[in-house]
């Protein structure tokens, strides 16, 4: 997921994020449906140290070919931390500690601030990345029913 601000060619976004700030973006792309409907939802994003971030959280990243990117840590390793979005089954990494940029505090969607510290939240988000391994069927089984449904 792609995350973009108005004018965030001009915005140093890790700047601010390393000055303290928490930056409130708008991200893009369908890598974390239904988390993040793009045009809709915002993600509210802190800086964080690579130490504090665990399994299930979802950080900002930047790849080695440079674009930022927020996912899910879906593990951790001696080697790295390795990514996945929700919409997604297929993982990323290792990444680098020196690669994560901030980490997900907060959503807005419709409307309505949300804090990853929300129980309800918590466990839906660890029920879906506990069934990492079931999604490839799951997104086949829904496509399945769509096609049904669209006859």
């Amino acid at each position: 997921m792609n995350p973009t601000t108005p004018n965030s060619d001009k915005i140093d976004l890790e700047q601010l994020l390393r000055d303290g700030n928490i930056i409130r973006i708008r991200p893009q792309g369908y890598s974390m449906y239904p988390l993040f409907i793009p045009g809709r939802d915002e993600a509210l994003i802190q800086q964080a140290d690579s130490t504090d971030c665990r399994r299930n959280d979802v950080v900002l990243y930047r790849r080695d070919q440079g674009m930022l990117v927020l996912h899910r840590i879906c593990r951790l390793t001696s080697d790295g931390f390795y990514m996945v979005g929700d919409n997604q089954f297929e993982v990323e990494g290792p990444l680098r500690p020196d690669q994560l940029r901030g980490r997900l505090i907060a959503f807005i969607h419709n409307g309505k601030e949300i804090s990853v510290k929300n129980p309800v939240y918590r466990f839906l988000s660890s029920l879906w990345l506990g069934m990492l391994p079931l999604r490839p069927f799951c997104f086949r089984l829904t496509a399945f029913f769509r096609r049904i449904h669209q006859k």
